[in-house]
């Protein structure tokens, strides 16, 4: 099942990620994964966080642009070649990547946790999972 990711469009300049985090700080809102792209104008900050809809509310109040998209998240074996099993996986399936992150979780220290954007969100799932690769729910993540 995929998971959602709030992104949020930021101005490239001094203090914008720091405000960005304050303001979800401040609302109690947990940052569980960030990515952060850059251009010469803006970035682009990606996150998982414990409460999607509570933040995406909170940014917008705050005068930031944000928004939703699917990604898929997978439990990866914290050991050398774990990614790559996975990634083995994308390609036997043909299955392109948009863009990737990853973040460690607090309480399971056998995997690492990989966040993919891919071009078909549900059919790239199913041919996943085909191959006994199985998305992680929102719950599950909120869980690591």
């Amino acid at each position: 099942m995929s998971i959602k990711q709030v992104s949020v469009f930021l101005e490239n300049k001094p203090g914008q990620l720091s405000a960005m985090t304050a303001l979800l700080a401040a609302n109690n809102i947990d940052i569980r994964a960030l990515s952060l792209a850059e251009t010469e104008d803006f970035g682009i900050a990606r996150m998982i966080v414990d409460d999607i809809y509570e933040a995406a509310n909170v940014l917008r109040n705050g005068d930031f642009i944000a928004n939703f998209s699917h990604v898929l998240a997978f439990a990866v074996p914290d050991e050398p070649g774990g990614l790559n099993k996975l990634l083995n996986a994308f390609n036997d399936a043909e299955v392109n990547i948009e863009y990737m992150y990853a973040f460690l979780g607090a309480k399971d220290t056998e995997h690492a946790y990989m966040i993919f954007r891919v071009t078909d969100t549900k059919g790239s799932e199913a041919k996943l999972a085909a191959r006994g690769w199985r998305p992680l729910t929102q719950e599950e993540i909120a869980a690591v």
